[in-house]
């Protein structure tokens, strides 16, 4: 590490630190910017560069049973000099990715704040530059915790984080953008210089071995980074602030506990939620009945020692007895329910319950271009094709309250389950449908996220897509006193909320596809990661097999609903043609066929049709379209419009040629609309094609080439049968002539040309 310090314009003086990180220079930069804030920070990793900045109000909040933390992630297009796509050209809400990068940073953070700080707190990070081969979200999480060391807000900190990525059996630090495409894993692994505190992954069915290897080969590197941030405080940092902490008045807490811990001991015992909270809340309406006639002051004390109180009884059974509150051992997994195929119309449901948490998942395939356009910081046009949304209503937990937009949680969650299932889809190539899976969190009681990774391989399966394994998900537990530890599988909400983990693994029989973990403690260590790693892929493959049992293969048709798509290949240069101008020709073809059309860059081409047969129409069409017109060829085509001296034909869509009068028909013809009408179906051949690539067309040739395909036209020109009967040559001293009805030429009663009906005008 160096360190050195230089005057700004300004009159400042800044302290800029400098390391490397995967080979790449970290530079920190402290005093310049933003000094306002408590504490700040600008990193620079490779080109990239975020400021982090942490705010705390100067007094505690009053009336509140829980920590405010607030962590926003602020992503500016300038960044990758862009300009924003929406009407007001500006950024308007945070995007999917600043709200999950914003969760990635917070979890690290949170567990090191000191118990009973109750003052807000802020960490805004803001993407100032974008390198995609350098992660903004671990120089975010390295700039929230600097701002925070430097600053005067208590807090335990320093914390590190890397990414780890898996490239031919190798972990890589850091990975960049090409080595992402091509690894078989995404982890971001954070945590102190002594422990890990937060986990997530993305991954292609990894062994839980290589996992763990991956997390504590990352954590070598956080030991660095925290060291790196011990000498940045040490140089920067404010005196830490005493803070106020809440504690509850120790007379309330004395008789909280001498009253009221053996009725919730009996009470908090059951194996129904429902049945325990109204027990639980009989238990602490009581005692709030009671103890505030002695306290009248200290209803938020009582409600905090009754908790306290709570967690403590639940705890201690867990490690004393290995007992849960309803019941079950610590690897034991709640009684599981499946059913697929509920809605008759939805292209693929399956409905997945895990005790009294239940979750419906409905899957829902649509053409290519249904894909999700994504406006972020990378790619200028970046799409997404699989899309997994969460909702948790508030019925689901027999809660009342405003429906909203989606929270930062459902974000989350939806993200998760996501993620768990994408290594598994099958290729675009082999299966180019958009898919959208919608998980509704009907009954709330622990793991919805993980319910919805179980409901999502159901949906799939029964809507036939070809996933490549089945997957399903599992969240993991930790009930940690000293040294004493117990890992619980399958935590219900009681566990997650008194417990101090949680852990949710997802994955095939082979491996892991996701992992999620935060904790409320400063850090976990390698033995009960093992053990929840383990115990986790244990309850996995008890699950699948309880889904396999009700489904296990993706149905071999899709739903009669789903649209089906067929994909055909077009020259490049012909692109323009099937498009039309403005658009007009592809969306004739699309409106008049009922299908959706997707035309890509190189050439491939997408139909989505809802019936076999307008597919096929469209199809057929475009091969028209792009078909060359070949000098020989007869074509049916129709009259598109008249001039004195033709009639102009398409004979293919978007293809016009010209039939001189001339060779309109057999004989002369002396006007053209005596013969066709704009509108008409004609048979033409091709005669010849132009050095400026004009067609010209002979009707007369086409009739004569191929006389039995005459009947297929439609004429309504007055006269349009009247030149059609061929010309016969005349004998020595005879006229020529049409052939007559009786097969003698001319056309009067003598068969002459100068008969009185035969005359012909000139």
């Amino acid at each position: 590490m160096t360190m050195e310090t230089m005057e700004t314009q300004a009159g400042d003086s800044k302290k800029v630190f400098r390391t490397e990180l995967a080979g790449r220079p970290l530079v920190v930069e402290i005093g310049q910017l933003a000094q306002q804030a408590n504490g700040s920070a600008l990193v620079r990793y490779g080109d990239t560069v975020i400021l982090a900045t942490a705010t705390a109000s100067k007094e505690p909040r009053q009336g509140i049973d829980f920590f405010p933390l607030r962590v926003d992630w602020e992503e500016r297009l300038y960044a990758a000099g862009r300009i924003p796509g929406s009407f007001f050209r500006r950024e308007g809400k945070p995007s999917e990715r600043a709200i999950l990068s914003g969760r990635l940073t917070d979890r690290p953070l949170r567990p090191l704040f000191p118990k009973g700080y109750r003052n807000d707190v802020q960490i805004i990070v803001t993407t100032l530059s974008y390198d995609d081969d350098c992660s903004p979200e671990i120089a975010g999480i390295i700039g929230a915790s600097v701002a925070l060391g430097i600053s005067d807000i208590p807090w335990n900190g320093p914390v590190g984080a890397v990414e780890v990525g898996l490239l031919d059996g190798e972990l890589v630090i850091n990975p960049t953008a090409a080595q992402r495409e091509h690894s078989r894993l995404d982890l971001t692994v954070a945590g102190t210089r002594d422990a890990i505190n937060m986990v997530e992954a993305g991954a292609h069915e990894v062994p839980e071995a290589t996992i763990l290897d991956a997390i504590f080969r990352g954590h070598e590197e956080i030991r660095r980074l925290v060291e790196f941030q011990e000498a940045i405080i040490a140089q920067c940092g404010k005196p830490k602030a005493e803070p106020v902490l809440y504690e509850p008045d120790p007379n309330v807490a004395v008789a909280v506990r001498a009253r009221y811990t053996e009725r919730l001991r009996a009470a908090i015992n059951h194996p129904d939620k429902q049945a325990r909270e109204q027990a639980v809340d009989e238990v602490k309406k009581t005692a709030l009945e009671e103890l505030l006639a002695e306290f009248p002051e200290a209803e938020l004390d009582i409600k905090h020692v009754l908790d306290d109180v709570l967690k403590e009884i639940v705890r201690r059974q867990i490690l004393d007895e290995g007992i849960r509150p309803d019941g079950r051992r610590p690897a034991e997994i709640r009684p599981i329910h499946v059913e697929v195929g509920l809605l008759p119309r939805a292209h693929g449901s399956g409905l997945f319950q895990r005790g009294q948490t239940q979750v419906l998942t409905v899957a829902s395939l649509g053409a290519p271009g249904d894909r999700q356009m994504l406006d972020t910081l990378g790619q200028i046009e970046e799409f997404k094709r699989y899309m997994h949304h969460y909702n948790f209503p508030p019925y689901s937990t027999g809660e009342v309250a405003p429906l909203r937009a989606p929270s930062r949680r459902e974000i989350g969650h939806g993200a998760l389950a996501e993620r768990a299932l994408v290594p598994v889809l099958p290729d675009e190539l082999d299966f180019p449908y958009t898919i959208r899976l919608v998980s509704e969190v009907l009954s709330s009681n622990g793991s919805t996220s993980m319910a919805s990774t179980c409901g999502s391989t159901l949906a799939l399966m029964d809507a036939g897509v070809p996933i490549k394994a089945p997957v399903a998900g599992v969240a993991m537990g930790l009930i940690k006193e000293g040294d004493r530890f117990a890992v619980l599988t399958d935590i219900q909400g009681i566990e997650d909320h008194l417990g101090d983990m949680d852990f949710k693994v997802a994955g095939t029989r082979e491996g892991v596809t996701a992992i999620q973990m935060d904790i409320k403690i400063a850090g976990v260590d390698r033995a009960v990661l093992e053990t929840a790693l383990e115990q986790a892929r244990a309850g996995r493959l008890f699950i699948l097999e309880k889904m396999l049992a009700v489904i296990d293969k993706p149905r071999p048709e899709l739903s009669p609903y789903a649209p089906r798509i067929i994909i055909m290949q077009i020259p490049v240069e012909k692109i323009r043609e099937v498009i039309g101008p403005g658009g007009r020709m592809v969306n004739r073809i699309a409106d008049e066929c009922g299908v959706k059309i997707d035309i890509e860059d190189d050439g491939k081409v997408y139909i989505a049709a809802q019936t076999q047969q307008g597919g096929q129409k469209a199809k057929e069409w475009i091969e028209q379209i792009v078909a060359d017109v070949e000098v020989g060829s007869v074509y049916l085509g129709k009259v598109t419009r008249l001039m004195t001296f033709g009639a102009f034909v398409e004979i293919l869509p978007g293809k016009e040629g010209l039939v001189h009068v001339s060779r309109l028909a057999p004989q002369r013809v002396p006007k053209v609309e005596d013969m066709v009408r704009p509108g008409d179906t004609v048979l033409v051949k091709v005669v010849e094609i132009d050095d400026l690539g004009r067609v010209n067309l002979s009707r007369k040739d086409a009739i004569e080439e191929q006389p039995e395909k005459k009947h297929m036209e439609q004429l309504s020109g007055p006269r349009a049968h009247d030149f059609d009967e061929p010309v016969t040559v005349a004998g020595p001293g005879e006229r020529r002539g049409p052939a007559g009805r009786n097969g003698r030429p001319g056309g009067g009663p003598g068969g002459g040309m100068g008969g009185p009906r035969g005359r012909r005008r000139r």
